[in-house]
């Protein structure tokens, strides 16, 4: 009765509003956007949300190749300087023009300390109004990528950013009530109504918008809803659209299910598990005096402890790919076997190696874990919990909502993590220099969360990142694979794939960076 009436309320304000049942999308997650601050927070759903509201020079295509955004063409002039041409007649929602000195000051903006995409925003050289609608950007070294790194930096107003003191990213880490991360203004598709986080985010279509959509939305509802079996229900019953994340032991029954459909492919993205490998002694461990996790026969012990076959059967059900190598994609790594593989699952050895280096009991740490973010998250932990007590390995598990999780592991404030790492971009470069690297203050290092410090394979990922010579590259791409696994910088787990679950009306399209675009959303009848 009460879904009956809440339902009936609904259609009751659409249509009070002008609006049909059949133009506003409700939809779902697990997590909820960390922020509306564009530039604050590098997080997928954070992204995907912000990208209806804010745009690139260049954009992507349902195949993520690169099209014309807002930039309706480019040249690279010399191997250091490219020449973009900006959209005439373009507007921010509130009505201002789009020009160059908003390009200018969005790179400035986006390289600041309390930028997520400073690594890559730092890597497009500094840029230059040449007129309105003419940018120029010159680079100090090669950048091979240099579209892909583009394709991360948002457009800014310069003027509504003064206007309301926001000429630097939300210090999200740090919980600054930043005007950003509750207001926008944009040049995208559709425009922020409301924000309440963790509760509801309210978009509606831009009757302005420059470009053409292929969709009939014109109000979109986000809701988190944390719990699967309260998430799943309110698809089945239609209380919401879409749902982007339903949980994988639940796909069958959705097939099943003549209301809803199951959209199904892969994501460009690597689940894995970090150490701290900086301090001299880990924040929470039972070991004192000592950090286990420097000595490469722990980190080695952990990894061979892993039988990632009984997570992809058992609690991936299928859905999921596993890896030896830390990268979003098999383009990343050209799917070379040497790259791939895994080392063996291998218990014995596991218990020998912790023996070797002094821990033959074992030992106890806390292992830090989101419980919204990535698929089966929470399970993978307690799972990996069970699989470490084997080798006396004891985890004290702290899962934790992902609002919560990133700042803590922005202050380094962990002594064993999960991560996930992916999106559009699948070239090794943008996993190398925000991943692998020693910490710097370009963004370098920026999600080590272990702290590792490998100067050879800094060293070596410094190099690569201006190659310009693609063989010489991609001989150096695999080097620094096969150094980092021998290293045991990380423990690899699996790629997941990101099924999306729908009711029957609705018309989606599927993109491997798991961005559900609303511009190419229809909802029927």
């Amino acid at each position: 009765m009460k879904r009956m009436l809440k339902t009936s309320l609904l259609i009751a304000a659409l249509t009070a509003a002008g609006l049909s049942p059949a133009q506003t999308l409700r939809w779902a997650s697990a997590g909820d956007p960390q922020t509306i601050d564009p530039m604050s927070q590098n997080e997928s759903l954070t992204n995907n949300v912000n990208h209806q509201i804010y745009e690139f020079l260049v954009e992507r295509d349902k195949k993520l190749g690169f099209i014309p955004g807002l930039a309706t063409e480019w040249k690279q002039d010399n191997p250091l300087k490219w020449t973009f041409k900006l959209r005439r007649g373009v507007k921010f929602h509130d009505g201002r023009p789009f020009t160059a000195d908003d390009v200018v000051f969005s790179l400035g903006r986006a390289v600041e300390k309390t930028s997520q995409m400073n690594a890559y925003a730092g890597a497009l050289g500094t840029p230059k109004k040449i007129d309105d609608h003419t940018v120029e950007f010159n680079l100090t070294q090669v950048n091979p990528i240099f579209l892909d790194h583009l394709n991360t930096v948002f457009m800014m107003s310069k003027s509504w950013c003064e206007e309301h003191k926001a000429t630097k990213p939300q210090d999200y880490a740090n919980k600054e009530e930043a005007y950003t991360a509750f207001h926008a203004n944009g040049t995208g598709p559709f425009v922020l109504v409301s924000r309440q986080p963790d509760v509801k985010t309210t978009l509606k279509r831009n009757p302005n918008y420059w470009g053409k959509l292929d969709g009939n939305v014109q109000e979109v509802i986000y809701t988190p809803i944390k719990n699967d079996a309260t998430r799943m229900a309110a698809l089945i019953s239609g209380e919401v659209d879409f749902v982007l994340d339903p949980p994988p032991r639940d796909l069958e029954k959705l097939r099943d299910n003549k209301q809803v459909k199951v959209i199904e492919g892969p994501e460009n993205r690597v689940v894995f598990i970090g150490m701290d490998q900086g301090r001299d002694e880990l924040l929470y461990s039972s070991v004192k005096g000592k950090n286990p996790f420097k000595d490469l026969r722990v980190r080695t012990a952990l990894y061979q402890a892993i039988d990632i076959e009984t997570i992809k059967t058992k609690l991936m059900n299928g859905q999921s790919t596993p890896t030896g190598a830390v990268a979003s994609s098999t383009l990343a790594t050209g799917g070379d076997p040497e790259v791939e593989k895994r080392l063996p699952y291998d218990v014995n050895a596991a218990k020998k190696l912790l023996a070797d280096a002094g821990y033959p009991d074992g030992f106890e740490v806390t292992l830090d874990c989101p419980n919204n973010r990535y698929i089966n998250d929470e399970r993978i932990c307690q799972t990996l919990a069970s699989m470490w007590a084997r080798i006396n390995v004891k985890i004290r598990l702290n899962a934790m909502p992902k609002s919560t999780y990133f700042p803590k592991m922005e202050k380094g404030d962990t002594s064993l993590y999960m991560l996930g790492w992916g999106g559009s971009i699948t070239d090794a470069e943008t996993t190398f220099t925000p991943v692998y690297r020693n910490r710097g203050d370009k963004g370098q290092g920026f999600y080590n969360y272990g702290n590792y410090k490998d100067d050879k394979l800094d060293a070596m990922i410094a190099a690569s990142s201006k190659e310009g010579d693609p063989v010489k590259r991609k001989a150096m791409i695999k080097e620094i694979f096969l150094t980092h696994n021998a290293a045991v910088h990380h423990i690899p787990l699996h790629r997941q794939f990101i099924p999306w679950a729908a009711r029957t009306n609705l018309e989606v399209v599927h993109r491997a960076d798991n961005w559900l675009e609303l511009r190419w959303v229809t909802v029927g009848k």
